[in-house]
């Protein structure tokens, strides 16, 4: 296991190098996205104008208050909590987030699928897991939500958030094959044959 700090935006080389159970702490640039974002990009067939090629997303609606605009809030809004969504119900976007917009980094929680493994391989990708519950701690991370897109979806507008010390987070899904929710569905398997087996039970 290895520590790594990466300034957005990073390499497949960069990518390459993770492994499972590595921790890494991202700098500079970190981008929000949702349900909606993602529907009206893939479905919809909007675009953004943001350059999304080798960066980090996260899968949050955050909470925010509009402001008016400053050199401190330089796109109206200033975070109040920005915490993390469940990534499942966007497996369907991580493939097209690295084909189409470059996305090399999602940062979520609960983890994602089969479908999502194979584009991680394929292309050069990590799932980034946080654990849920910390809104409050990763808002500190935040310095400052520096620019806004699609904001008609509000709050799943497509954010970019200006970071310092995001982080650490854990590498659960890698671009080798590697996950941490693979692993835990086989040793809770095998477990569960173990114990029927205790009780004579045929599994």
């Amino acid at each position: 296991m290895a520590h790594y700090y990466l300034p957005t935006p990073v390499s497949e080389a960069d990518i390459r190098k993770l492994r499972i159970n590595d921790t890494v702490t991202l700098q500079n640039t970190l981008f929000g996205i949702r349900d909606a974002t993602q529907i009206h990009l893939f479905d919809k067939g909007r675009k953004t104008r943001f350059d999304l090629n080798g960066h980090a997303v996260i899968h949050t609606a955050p909470n925010v208050r509009k402001v008016p605009i400053s050199e401190e809030f330089p796109a109206g809004y200033q975070p109040i909590c920005i915490g993390t969504t469940t990534s499942d119900r966007m497996e369907r976007f991580t493939r097209p987030l690295m084909t189409e917009n470059g996305v090399r980094m999602i940062v979520g929680k609960g983890g994602m699928r089969e479908g999502s493994a194979a584009a991680f391989q394929e292309i050069g990708g990590v799932y980034l897991a946080i654990i849920g519950g910390t809104a409050a701690l990763e808002t500190t991370w935040i310095e400052q939500i520096e620019d806004v897109d699609m904001d008609d979806l509000n709050p799943e507008s497509l954010w970019r958030f200006k970071i310092k010390d995001f982080g650490p987070l854990l590498v659960a899904m890698d671009s080798h094959g590697g996950s941490i929710y693979q692993e835990v569905k086989s040793d809770v398997a095998r477990n569960k044959e173990a114990v029927l087996k205790s009780l004579g039970i045929a599994s």
